[in-house]
């Protein structure tokens, strides 16, 4: 009989080769070590308080090179050869009301209602020129520049800028308020994040803060559909037809604040969400009279209850097939 190998044995978990692996990383991490200047990093002597190395990423991200003449005609190729056609096949939007921007020049603030990640790209290849590709985006530091590789991809990609929404952030605010004076419209969704379950969500004041800091109009925009095209949590999207209503820009009035701003902001988006769902006519009525339904559904009921009150809204459910009754 031939002799047996004697079986390897794991020690704390680890084979004999991963714990040679492990020592010969430390091995080598300790050769790191002992490197002197100027192959490393000099250390800082004691009692010298070492320089505070500010974070790169979120919203603290450099977006300027985003906005060069190469990276400008690399996303005008993205947006017309990518972006634009995987939306017309994915999401066939209806595009109504760009006869009311009228005779608008100049940088807007388009402020939209947030259901789903299309609706970024949907409404870049919907703004009509020339705003289209002279526009910046608020994004959410936390989400699109929270690595390596999503910082430069929403910058180059979309065009985005990072805007804190967990708090009042000055610098968002003064980089976004920089590129509208700049000459650059600015995209914003001011609920600050993507509807959890189909309703609408309190508006912010950013657009409103913006346009009373820059002098430039506000241009409310509703979006239907795309919320059964990828909602909150799907991985994969699906096809559905969208609509997207633009309604005119809006100025602030005399006396009016970022919170009375934004309050008429989100009221307009409510009558252009009324128009999408009836007709311009019984919408304007609606308004008349106080009665436009809200973007954020009905309020203290049950879960079930908001779910059935979104009817047509909810994601569709393809239907299956049958066999023709032949009789």
């Amino acid at each position: 009989m031939s002799a047996r190998t004697p079986k390897r044995l794991p020690v704390n978990g680890k084979s004999l080769a991963q714990l040679a692996t492990g020592s010969a990383r430390a091995s080598a991490a300790a050769t790191l070590r002992r490197v002197p200047f100027p192959y490393r990093a000099p250390t800082v002597p004691g009692g010298v308080e070492p320089n505070k190395v500010e974070p790169t990423l979120g919203s603290n991200y450099d977006t300027e090179w985003a906005r060069s003449y190469p990276s400008r005609m690399a996303r005008v190729l993205l947006v017309e050869g990518v972006l634009r056609p995987a939306m017309d096949l994915i999401a066939a939007p209806a595009v109504r009301g760009l006869d009311r921007l009228g005779e608008a020049t100049g940088p807007l603030i388009f402020a939209a209602n947030h259901h789903s990640h299309v609706d970024t790209p949907l409404l870049l290849s919907s703004i009509p020129e020339p705003w289209r590709h002279r526009i910046a985006i608020g994004a959410a530091a936390d989400y699109f520049f929270g690595t390596r590789v999503t910082a430069p991809l929403s910058a180059l990609v979309i065009g985005a800028i990072p805007i804190e929404r967990s708090r009042v952030s000055r610098k968002s605010a003064d980089d976004a308020a920089a590129l509208i004076e700049d000459g650059w419209s600015f995209l914003i969704f001011p609920e600050g994040g993507r509807s959890p379950d189909g309703w609408g969500q309190p508006f912010r004041g950013g657009a409103a803060y913006l346009s009373l800091r820059c002098k430039a109009p506000v241009v409310p925009i509703h979006i239907e559909g795309t919320s059964r095209i990828m909602r909150k949590g799907a991985k994969l999207p699906r096809r559905s037809a969208t609509t997207i209503t633009f309604g005119a820009p809006l100025w602030p009035d005399q006396g009016d604040d970022s919170r009375r701003f934004a309050t008429r902001i989100e009221k307009a988006v409510e009558q252009l969400a009324d128009e999408a769902t009836s007709d311009w006519w019984t919408s304007r009525q609606r308004a008349h009279r106080g009665g436009t339904p809200s973007l954020q559904g009905p309020g203290a009921v049950g879960a079930w209850r908001r779910t059935w009150s979104l009817g047509d809204r909810s994601p569709r459910r393809r239907a299956r097939r049958r066999w023709p009754d032949l009789g």
